[in-house]
């Protein structure tokens, strides 16, 4: 009964609807105020676009947005035209916003955060080494624009990002030295637009004058800049803090170099990008031509991949949605993330248990798996970051940390980056998916699936991934498992249950691996009693993710936390802070299609309490 519930919630939260469309905005900026812009087809000027981000570097957003103030009159100028093209990582903002997008960001906020003022804290963001606490009235109100964004030259430097975010989401004390901009952490810089440049100036001066700043100038611009590379200046009618070289990348794009406003990817991008958004985040990998990054870039290329990528965040009464857009193309073939729209993935979830309340359905496996393993790590590793944990496990005592390295250590092997690992795993592997069902422990089951391409590779890589797992100390021993043709179970340390890894063929007679938990969980996968295709909890994710999009990701919050509650894991220290936000979220509907224009949408509806 108490699944019944739950899933009827989100069938409820799932079904309203979610408009969306597409427009551009273009803004030049240089020395003196900027024109308001028009869109194409209107005679009516608009303002830029107006976008947020979910991840580190929304840090301002929430800072500065909805505390209150009316917007403020005159032109007002995008930051993204005096940032530099080459920028790998961008977000900009609506900080004053006005009508639905403030109410829906007003509303959202106090959802997850049961604060009337949810953003205050992040004003953090503007706070430089020596700066006593802000006001947003008395210190930033007189002269902040409607627009501000961040922009890092590097994706290495995200991580640098984290305390700050910690401190504004999470509410923990602000840490000696937490400014993430400066000549040894992150290089970029806060760009703000101002309404007021004379009251503008006196707050940069007054903020340089306590953290000891010392005079300079480049190219004609005077600035202040600290020992550690903190820099603070009026360059044109915006307002900059960060490092030094950020500074003067702005300084330098104001003065004729390449603006990230007019590059063609990121232009392509804003183009498309949902209408009514507050914010987004613009990333940009193949600027550096890494493969892996460390810190918060990890988590960046896990749900962009290698392409650029723009998040749009929408925030309306009773949920949120993130629109992430990618750009595709065929000629360099960069593989997407899990933000990626594909079609594989939604056949996958649609196979899947009709009565999962976790489903997730992902794109060709063969190619990805290890970067998404990668990626999950870094996931987890910010969260343990972001509560405080130190993460430490105990082989003998269930807790949050144990249960996500139990279900990462067979699929690291699977995903390994060595020639071994390629020939006997991912050369066989498709699609894949994963769920979760059952509304209690004793009726939990889980999978992870994975379609195989090469029956007889798959069917022996259960044997050659048991003896890999044996190796590195964990307990195995063959299992006979019905409707399989090579089976063995695996006693993993932090999973309570034997993982069972098996392969065999489904109904349809297509071959599947599986990595379950306990043999149950395999044969609820490979032949369930009903499927996700035909369960009503699919069609009211579709309804609300709109645009013709097939679904493929559901989660109902409320059934995780009731048996993570069950177990006692909800005062886990790795999940403690965050449980609050968790209980605020109803359920998790997401899915993608193609744009058009070498773009497509990966579309996440967040339903709130």
């Amino acid at each position: 009964m108490q699944a019944r519930v739950h899933r009827g919630e989100m069938t409820r939260a799932l079904q309203r609807e979610h408009r969306d469309g597409s427009a551009s905005g273009r803004d030049r900026i240089s020395a003196v105020p900027a024109v308001n812009v028009r869109r194409p087809g209107s005679s009516v000027p608009a303002g830029p676009r107006r976008p947020l981000t979910a991840c580190a570097l929304g840090l301002l957003v929430g800072a500065l947005a909805g505390c209150g103030s009316s917007h403020p009159p005159g032109t007002s100028a995008d930051p993204a035209s005096a940032v530099p093209a080459s920028a790998q990582a961008y977000a900009g903002a609506d900080v004053r916003p006005q009508g639905a997008e403030k109410s829906g960001a007003l509303a959202a906020g106090r959802s997850l955060s049961h604060q009337a003022n949810p953003y205050l804290r992040l004003l953090q963001a503007l706070q430089t080494p020596g700066s006593p606490a802000l006001d947003f009235g008395r210190d930033v109100a007189p002269w902040l624009g409607p627009h501000a964004g961040v922009y890092l030259s590097s994706l290495s430097s995200a991580g640098a990002l984290l305390p700050l975010l910690q401190q504004g989401l999470l509410g923990s004390a602000p840490t000696a030295g937490a400014f993430p901009f400066g000549s040894s952490v992150a290089q970029g810089a806060i760009v703000l637009d101002t309404t007021d440049t004379a009251k503008a100036r006196s707050f940069l001066e007054a903020q340089a004058t306590r953290a000891g700043a010392h005079a300079s100038s480049y190219r004609g611009v005077s600035y202040r800049a600290t020992a550690a590379g903190v820099a603070l200046g009026l360059v044109g009618r915006f307002a900059v803090i960060g490092s030094e070289s950020g500074l003067r990348g702005v300084i330098d794009t104001i003065a004729g170099g390449p603006a990230l406003l007019q590059a063609p990817g990121y232009a392509k991008l804003l183009a498309a990008a949902p209408t009514g958004a507050l914010a987004h985040l613009y990333t940009n990998p193949t600027a550096q031509q890494a493969s892996a990054q460390p810190g918060g870039a990890g988590i960046l290329q896990l749900l962009g991949g290698a392409r650029e990528a723009n998040v749009s965040l929408l925030a309306a009464q009773g949920s949120l949605t993130v629109a992430a857009d990618t750009h595709i193309s065929a000629a360099t073939g960069t593989p997407g993330g899990l933000l990626a729209a594909s079609a594989e993935g939604a056949q996958a979830f649609g196979e899947l248990p009709g009565d999962s309340w976790l489903a997730a359905g992902l794109g060709h496996l063969g190619s990805t798996l290890g970067q998404d393993i990668a990626g999950l790590g870094e996931l987890t590793s910010l969260g343990s970051s972001l509560t405080g944990s130190s993460g430490a496990s105990s082989s003998s005592t269930l807790n949050v940390k144990g249960l996500i390295e139990g279900l990462l250590a067979p699929l690291r092997v699977l995903g390994a980056n060595t020639a071994q690992a390629k020939r006997d795993f991912t050369s066989w592997m498709g699609s894949g998916a994963i769920y979760a069902s059952g509304s209690g422990l004793l009726e939990l089951k889980g999978a992870v699936v994975i379609e195989s391409l090469n029956p007889s590779a798959s069917r022996a890589a259960v044997a050659k991934l048991a003896a890999l797992l044996r190796s590195a100390g964990d307990g195995t021993q063959p299992a006979s498992i019905a409707g399989t043709d090579a089976a063995v179970a695996v006693r993993v340390p932090g999973l309570p249950v034997v993982l069972a890894i098996a392969n065999g063929p489904d109904a349809a007679g297509h071959t599947k691996f599986v990595l379950g938990l306990g043999e149950a969980s395999v044969g609820n996968t490979l032949n369930p009693p009903s499927k996700l295709a035909d369960a009503a909890s699919r069609s009211a994710a579709a309804t609300a993710l709109g645009e013709g999009i097939q679904p493929s990701l559901i989660f109902e919050v409320p059934t995780l936390l009731s048996l993570l509650e069950g177990v006692g894991l909800s005062e886990d220290p790795t999940l403690a802070k965050v449980v609050p936000y968790l209980r605020s979220v109803s359920s998790v509907a997401g899915g993608g299609r193609t744009l058009g224009g070498e773009v497509e949408r990966y579309k996440l509806v967040v339903g709130l309490r």
